[in-house]
């Protein structure tokens, strides 16, 4: 017979690893999967990158998103992000959003992004796919 005690389960957790944000406060609306599917997210292929001329914390990014077509769109990530980490790369879209003039640009979508604790991350790929592909 063995003297050890019987195993204990590991503890569970209690809130995210150091530096993931936390989930969504509670109160935020809750949405079903039927208004989630309308939601078009997208990958989109990044052509270019230009600070906007109206506003110190904006860039202007020109997309390719395949079947959708080139696309500018405008993302509030020039504190966080240089020129050198967005050019060439694949990033997710939100492909259906009105489009809204911020500063004086039209922006025809929205780059998804994580916000950390120091800094956001655009959402991308990290395999070559092509601009356009649906997220699902």
């Amino acid at each position: 017979m063995s003297s050890e005690s019987p195993s204990q389960p590991a503890p569970v957790p209690s809130g995210p690893p150091a530096g993931v944000p936390a989930a969504a406060p509670v109160g935020t609306p809750r949405i079903t999967i039927d208004h989630f599917k309308t939601v078009d997210l997208r990958a989109a292929k990044v052509l270019e990158v230009s600070p906007h001329p109206n506003a110190d914390r904006l860039w202007v990014l020109s997309l390719d998103v395949g079947e959708l077509g080139r696309r500018t769109i405008v993302a509030g990530l020039r504190k966080d992000v240089t020129v050198e980490e967005l050019a060439g790369r694949t990033i997710i879209i939100v492909a259906n959003l009105e489009p809204a003039l911020l500063r004086g640009v039209e922006s025809h979508g929205m780059l998804l992004a994580l916000r950390g604790p120091d800094r956001a991350f655009p959402l991308g790929c990290a395999i070559d796919i092509p601009p356009g592909t649906r997220v699902s």
